[in-house]
């Protein structure tokens, strides 16, 4: 059976390496993000695109090579990843387009594509004897959590603005897990949960800290590429909200073309609300920027 190759971190400012073993959330050095890194000649010897498909399994985990756990979970019930990649030919002829794509992820078990980062999340969890995983969210990563802790008999706890919308928090409720509504902002919430996590020790399912969590968003974009015969598309639009599910796009690439397995790597788009974009205004701007969010998506606002 094809192992993963995860043999640990670099920071993505300083380029500090640090070892799997002990697991971080940041840089000891800057305490700066932390990327995942892999074998990837030892990916080579062992692993092809003809060994892959033969794998009948069409979920995230037929890529455990390039995830950095160190085996499947013991519960399969669910399946998440192995979604549709749906051609859209008529909307791509009114767009004046040769062909359109539409990666359809609600058919993930919560819905959404945070499905992918926290299968992964708590099978790392898991594997590092964690018992209880905690997040801050306002919406869909909050419900992923909650969803699959249930399957994976994790407990889960769930740090949310009192504000988010009422459906999302009773889903959250619905699977089983400890909500509690924060009086204040998603970074209130997720301040709490930083708090929280330090003193007691649980396990944190956070995008914008753990580097485990991008390495599980990244299997979208290995998805796309075999869906596509390794034909790499010449851009890809991504909604962005930190940036979590953008980078895993890139990392997704980017390791295919370190295998060799594509010849390239294509053009990816942030695309965020006009009245909820400081990522976008950051990059043409050149300056970072908190905005205060105006919009109607709730769980950016």
């Amino acid at each position: 059976m094809i192992q993963s190759s995860h043999i640990g971190y670099h920071c993505i400012s300083c380029g500090e390496f640090s070892p799997a073993d002990p697991f971080l959330y940041t840089c000891e050095k800057c305490d700066s993000n932390l990327d995942a890194t892999y074998d990837y000649d030892k990916i080579k010897k062992g692993w092809s695109r003809k060994y892959l498909s033969g794998n009948r399994d069409r979920s995230i985990w037929r890529y455990l090579p390039l995830l950095p756990v160190a085996q499947n979970p013991e519960d399969t019930s669910i399946q998440v990843g192995g979604t549709p990649l749906v051609s859209q030919a008529r909307l791509a002829q009114e767009l004046g387009i040769q062909d359109l794509w539409l990666k359809d992820d609600t058919r993930n078990p919560s819905g959404s594509l945070k499905d992918r980062a926290t299968e992964v999340g708590i099978q790392h969890a898991k594997e590092l004897g964690y018992k209880i995983i905690a997040a801050a969210s306002t919406g869909n990563a909050a419900a992923s959590l909650a969803c699959l802790s249930a399957t994976h008999k994790m407990e889960a706890v769930i740090f949310a603005p009192s504000s988010a919308p009422p459906a999302k928090l009773t889903q959250i409720l619905q699977y089983g897990a400890h909500l509690f509504p924060v009086n204040g902002s998603y970074d209130d919430a997720f301040d709490l949960s930083m708090d929280v996590v330090k003193a007691t020790g649980w396990y944190l399912r956070s995008t914008g800290i753990n580097p485990i969590l991008s390495e599980g968003k990244k299997t979208v974009a290995l998805e796309i590429a075999e869906q596509l015969n390794w034909e790499v598309p010449d851009q890809i639009f991504v909604p962005v909200g930190d940036g979590c599910i953008i980078g895993g796009v890139y990392k997704g690439f980017y390791d295919l073309h370190h295998l060799g397995w594509i010849d390239r790597l294509p053009k990816i788009v942030a695309v965020q609300a006009e009245g909820s974009s400081a990522i976008v205004n950051a990059l043409k701007s050149g300056k970072i920027k908190p905005v205060n969010a105006e919009t109607v998506a709730d769980s950016i606002s």
